[in-house]
Order: C-alpha cells, then sequence, then structure tokens
C-alpha cells in the first residue's frame, strides 16, 4: 500500500470557461467518483446564478478565477498532499495542482495533458482562462496566473494526446516551444510514443489532466460538443474530440506502466441532459418554485 497522501479536491469552477453547466460537472464527477479513503477538500466557488461575467483586463471572471485559484492553492498548501485528484470544473482547475506537484516533485514531474486543444492561449487571443492553463503552467501568459507558479514546468516535460487541428497560435506556440503531441491517430495505434517520451526526458511522475472533450461527442455526450440544440458552426473551427473512453484509459494504463501517476484532473464534463432535467423539474407543480 502507497504511503503517500493524497488530497481528493472537489473544484466547481465555471468562471474559467463562462459555461455555468461545468458546476453541475464537478459535482456530478464528485457523486459518480468511487468512494475516497483520503483527504476530500471542496474549492470555494462562487455558483452561478443567472449572472452574466464580465470582461476584466482581458479575462472574463477574472476577480472570481483569481479568487478560487488562491482558495485552491491554500487548500493544497495546508495539506501538503503527495499526490493530488481533482474533480472539475473547466479546465483551469488544474493550475494549482499542477503547480503544486511541479514543486514537489521538480524536474522529474512530466504532465500528459489529455486534451484536443493545447491550452497555451492568452487573453490576447482568448479572454476565457481554461484556455491559458498549460501556458501558465510554463510560465506564459497573464500575471495573475504564472504567478501562481513557483516551479514552471519544462516543455520538454509535456505531452499533449488527442490534440489535433490546432489554432494558428497554438500551432506556433507548440512549435516554438518543442512540446511533443500525440496525434488521436497515434492514441489510438500502439506506437509506444508515450513510454518513448517517458524515456526520453527521465520522467518519474505524472500529472495526467483529462478534458472530456477530447471525446467523440458522439460517442459521450456530456461535453462541450454535443451540446444539444447547437449549430453546425457554433464552436467555429475549433477541434472536437475523437477519442473513445478505452483509448484514454489505454494510454493512461501505458503511461503509468512507466512513471507514477501522482496528479490527476477530470475537467470539462458538461452534462447536458443532468442540466436540461434540473431546469424541468424546476418548473412542476410540488417540486419546484411554483
Amino acid at each position: 500500500m502507497s504511503s503517500k497522501s493524497n488530497l481528493r479536491l472537489i473544484f466547481p469552477q465555471w468562471q474559467g470557461g463562462d459555461n455555468p453547466p461545468y458546476y453541475l460537472g464537478s459535482k456530478l464527477l464528485a457523486w459518480l467518483a468511487p468512494p475516497a479513503n483520503d483527504i476530500t477538500e471542496e474549492v470555494n466557488v462562487i455558483p452561478p446564478a443567472n449572472q452574466s461575467l464580465v470582461l476584466e483586463d482581458g479575462m472574463t471572471g477574472r476577480v472570481a478565477v483569481t479568487a478560487q485559484l488562491a482558495d485552491a492553492a491554500r487548500i493544497i498548501a495546508k495539506h501538503k498532499p503527495d499526490t493530488l485528484t481533482v474533480l472539475g470544473g473547466d479546465c483551469l482547475v488544474s493550475l494549482a495542482p499542477f503547480a503544486w506537484l511541479s514543486e514537489h516533485y521538480g524536474n522529474k514531474l512530466g504532465v500528459l495533458w489529455i486534451d484536443s486543444h493545447p491550452d497555451v492561449q492568452t487573453p490576447a487571443q482568448y479572454p476565457n482562462a481554461h484556455a491559458h492553463v498549460l501556458g501558465a503552467l510554463l510560465g506564459h501568459g497573464d500575471k495573475a496566473l504564472t504567478d501562481a507558479v513557483n516551479h514552471p514546468i519544462s516543455p520538454a516535460k509535456v505531452m499533449i494526446a488527442g490534440i489535433h487541428d490546432p489554432l494558428e497560435y497554438e500551432r506556433d506556440f507548440i512549435k516554438h516551444y518543442d512540446i511533443a503531441t500525440c496525434s488521436p491517430q497515434q492514441v489510438k495505434s500502439d506506437n509506444h510514443v508515450i513510454e518513448k517520451w517517458i524515456k526520453d526526458n527521465e520522467i518519474e511522475y505524472l500529472a495526467i489532466h483529462i478534458d472530456l472533450d477530447v471525446l467523440d461527442p458522439s460517442m459521450f455526450r456530456s461535453v462541450l460538443f454535443a451540446k444539444p440544440g447547437r449549430t453546425k458552426d457554433e464552436f467555429g473551427n475549433v477541434a472536437e474530440g475523437e477519442l473513445t473512453m478505452e483509448d484514454v484509459a489505454k494510454l493512461i494504463h501505458e503511461a503509468t506502466l512507466h512513471a507514477e501517476a501522482v496528479g490527476i484532473t477530470i475537467a470539462e464534463h458538461l452534462p447536458w441532459d443532468a442540466v436540461n432535467l434540473q431546469n424541468f423539474l424546476l418548473k412542476l407543480p410540488l417540486l419546484g418554485n411554483q
């Protein structure tokens, strides 16, 4: 049995993606997850209440996002865990936990970022901070986020798996910093790309970020791109997931044969049917606010 102390962090942040259903998505993840035998804490997140977020110095909901980031960092510092489990919330929930793991494990830590998108933008490209998180972990981007990272992660210690068709800025960033990537086709094939990355970069520990929108929305419906009633062009030319849960599970199994998992985040759970059912129940007699 491992002697490492684990902190399970429930982090229902929705402001980083400016999408209220992330709040319920995190709560449902916490309910669905296997029972915890370790410490569980919940970050103090302002719940959605039909309010609109405002743009603050180029970032949507900056005050709320930074306050919640600080609360997550406070909880982590209180417990000083060896390992972290994060149930989000939008992708920004990985910032404080992975920053802590980077301090704790130093250059022995690698980050396996399982996502259709690299999350390396800044407010100059896009205002929602969930698209800034990996860049901030590398020490790049808005000071409100990079200040939370005392030990920036080396680009060589990052692998983005499941990515395809990045935007021009993202493609240029990845090329400039020479960040390793693994396409959906490579994930599906057993070509040992992950093993080679781990061994070449002497990675002993892994922080694993899973953005559920890496999943094919025709196979798993609780993701952004499966939004009911969406129009064909609603999300522009942003890449949509192409993997299955089995693909992701196999990828992580392969990675953890060669390095120890010390952090895992599940992010971007958007349970559209549960949200719509909840709203429906509010309209019914003896149940809702009638």
